[in-house]
């Protein structure tokens, strides 16, 4: 679990903050034991995206470059990481944060959770998170929220698609860990090659996302995994994953 810890800066996601993620993220990652990545958050905002006392004209365009060129490394990592993320989201997401909550694998929100892209009121389109939240959402409904900056509820980004489950914020932690453990039941070298082959082929046309399924389904009969499920499922008895 990595925890934005900066409530009284609404954890915004400065450039330390950001360093602070990405060396997280990649924590461990090629360690067995290392199974699903929840992103969660201390104090009533999830997170308040870039801070922007970091965009002001008193830094020259070569921080603020670096600003947003870290910020779409990790929000591209989270996608390119051999486990599932989940962000665990109990308050306010906007700009950046929604962004940072779009771009995880699976989201579970409390019901008091909004999201929002408010950039455009202080005259800063939020163009980068544009790019996760046009992935996620009808192209209608991110425009709307990219161009009034109106927030969506819970329950509204759920009917969208933004986030995967919404709770009453009592059942939170347990639904993010009956979630974490139904994935670490499975097998994480199989788990790793199909997140990604997801992101892979879905940004293809059909024939070609079903040409390069077809080999990855064939791969996936070589892993040792994949046999041992299949051997198991043949025998009636639990599979024993080598990971």
């Amino acid at each position: 679990t990595i925890v934005l810890n900066n409530p009284r800066r609404r954890n915004a996601l400065s450039l330390p903050m950001l360093q602070s993620l990405r060396r997280d993220l990649l924590h461990d990652v090629k360690s067995r034991e290392l199974r699903v990545i929840v992103i969660a958050a201390e104090g009533p905002v999830f997170c308040s995206g870039h801070d922007l006392k970091e965009l002001s004209s008193e830094d020259d365009v070569k921080h603020h470059s670096q600003v947003f060129e870290l910020c779409a490394e990790v929000m591209t990592l989270i996608q390119k990481l051999p486990v599932p993320v989940i962000a665990k989201v109990n308050g306010l997401a906007t700009a950046a944060g929604c962004q940072l909550v779009a771009s995880c694998d699976i989201a579970v929100a409390s019901e008091k959770s909004q999201f929002a892209t408010p950039g455009v009121n202080i005259g800063l389109f939020c163009s980068t998170p544009a790019v996760a939240l046009g992935r996620s959402l009808p192209r209608k409904v991110a425009l709307e929220m990219l161009f009034t900056g109106e927030p969506l509820s819970a329950h509204e980004a759920l009917m969208h698609g933004l986030v995967s489950k919404v709770v009453p914020e009592d059942k939170l932690e347990e639904e993010t860990m009956k979630i974490s453990q139904k994935i670490c039941e499975s097998s994480k070298s199989v788990l790793a090659l199909g997140k990604a082959t997801f992101y892979r082929q879905i940004t293809q046309d059909l024939d070609t996302a079903y040409k390069i399924t077809t080999k990855v389904m064939v791969d996936n009969l070589t892993l040792r995994d994949g046999q041992e499920g299949i051997e198991a499922f043949v025998q009636k008895r639990k599979p024993v994953w080598s990971h």
